[in-house]
């Protein structure tokens, strides 16, 4: 083993300044250039900003957040300064500096602020819930950081790597809005599927990963090929779970169960693969049978080796570091200049006054509450057995976001709106006839002599009684090619 290759597998266990030393000490050998007094000096803030890092998160170990918090501003501010300046620097290495915020992210994992992140913004509905309000007693205060899978944190899962690093691009730039979508969409599921994962031991944020990859957060999502409901499970693997039919209703499209279900799929796979969670995201997209056909008796190779990598899907290949990248910026959204919106997921419920179905909800709940894409998704979600039009009786019982009570109460009961939402729903749409039958074809035929100028669609427009794949079989033509001159049998209209 190199001198440089046994520094690279200590740095995983040497303290960030001493990791540094160990660096420069394997930048200097083999005969490469020692770094520049600029490109030191450079370094050193490196390394006082992460040593900076420690002492915050030893002082919030300690109590002192107020002290913790301003350590940690100071920190950040002199890594990212000293950042900026190295891009500019000939000789300066910016791939240290991004492997050691990498690392401080990692090492801030769970540490800061009694299981929260010092930057992150807390929700307040989101932490109503963690004092037990609206019937949501078990439920944690919503984290970004301590994240847990078997007793080993989540964060030290996930390589970051290429596809990795690309996946993460992707969620901040093209895949952005659908991010969003399924952070909105899940902070009002989050009381029905987080418990389903926290009973099973499983992080929350790897199931917002899957959330976010498989359906956005769109209950009654359906792929080409069959799979359904937001965790976007095959029929037949569904039912392997318990994911049957219940009175007519597909339960892939139940969330609470969706999410029991995928679960415990994730849970018998981690079993089978010795808790290694990418081959496992693998086997949940591609097929466990093929996963374990490819990886054999050996759990601990890597998902990206050349042996399993190159032999999945390109959509397996995509969707293992997508779902990872997803989670790691639910864990880490403003490490990478990502907020996300604040979202009051406090379960409520809605009797109704009058007759409605959720399309006329949608219609007098407006944009209220800063929904400005509507509430329809949300209704649909919350009450995925009831189809969007079809009107609920007075009496019926509807899950809502709570906010949304006193809302309905004031917009959906009398006035003016209900009475448009109902109107625009009653509207009649003409019914256009279906078009006549085409006249009767007598099959005997009759006989055409292609002139200069025809086309076989020439031809049978003129018939006003055939198609083009009828005069075909009938002369046994090949690719429709006819000649001048050529006799062809026609059927006889009448």
């Amino acid at each position: 083993m190199s001198l440089c290759s046994d520094v690279f597998r200590r740095l995983r266990r040497a303290p960030i300044a001493a990791a540094l030393v160990l660096l420069a000490g394997c930048a200097g050998a083999g005969g490469v250039k020692p770094p520049s007094a600029t490109v030191n000096a450079l370094y050193a803030q490196l390394d006082q900003a992460s040593r900076g890092y420690e002492t915050a998160l030893q002082q919030s170990r300690a109590g002192d957040l107020q002290a913790s918090q301003l350590t940690l501003t100071q920190s950040l501010d002199q890594l990212q300064k000293a950042a900026a300046l190295c891009g500019n620097t000939a000789g300066c290495d910016p791939q240290r500096f991004f492997s050691v915020f990498d690392h401080l992210l990692r090492l801030k994992d769970g540490d800061f602020s009694g299981n929260q992140d010092l930057d992150s913004d807390v929700d307040p509905a989101q932490a109503a819930l963690a004092a037990g309000k609206g019937g949501a007693a078990s439920l944690p205060q919503a984290q970004r950081s301590v994240t847990l899978l078997h007793g080993q944190k989540l964060s030290e899962l996930i390589a970051m790597n290429g596809p990795v690093k690309a996946a993460l691009e992707m969620w901040l730039t093209q895949w952005r809005p659908q991010l969003m979508d399924a952070y909105v969409n899940y902070q009002y599921l989050r009381h029905e599927m987080w418990p389903q994962y926290k009973q099973a031991d499983l992080p929350e944020a790897l199931l917002f990963g899957m959330l976010a990859k498989e359906s956005d957060g769109k209950v009654h999502a359906v792929s080409r090929s069959g799979a359904a409901g937001p965790l976007q499970f095959m029929y037949a693997t569904g039912l392997r779970f318990g994911l049957n039919n219940d009175s007519g209703f597909d339960m892939r499209f139940d969330p609470a169960a969706s999410a029991r279900a995928n679960a415990a799929y994730l849970n018998e796979q981690l079993k089978i693969f010795n808790n290694n969670l990418e081959l496992t995201i693998g086997a949940y997209n591609g097929g466990e049978g093929r996963m374990r056909r490819l990886v054999g008796d050996d759990t601990s190779v890597s998902f990206y080796d050349p042996r399993i990598y190159d032999q999945l899907s390109q959509e397996t290949r995509d969707y293992v570091p997508s779902v990872l990248a997803a989670a790691w910026l639910f864990l880490h959204p403003d490490s990478y200049n990502l907020k996300f919106p604040r979202v009051d997921g406090v379960p409520g419920s809605i009797t109704l006054k009058r007759p409605a179905s959720l399309s006329e909800l949608t219609v007098c709940l407006g944009t209220t509450a800063g929904m400005y894409d509507g509430w329809f998704r949300t209704l649909r979600n919350l009450n995925p057995r009831l189809e969007p039009e079809v009107e609920q009786p007075v009496g019926a019982v509807l899950q809502v976001p709570k906010p949304l009570e006193r809302v309905y109460a004031a917009r959906c009961v009398d006035g003016p709106w209900p009475i448009l939402a109902q109107d625009l729903h009653n509207a009649v749409v003409p019914v256009v006839p279906p078009p006549a039958a085409p006249a009767s074809v007598n099959r005997a035929g009759r006989m055409y002599k292609v002139r200069h100028g025809d086309t076989l669609i020439s031809i049978v427009r003129r018939l006003r009684c055939s198609s083009v794949q009828e005069v075909a079989e009938m002369n046994r033509l090949k690719h429709h090619h006819i000649r001048i001159g050529q006799t062809l049998r026609l059927p006889a209209c009448r």
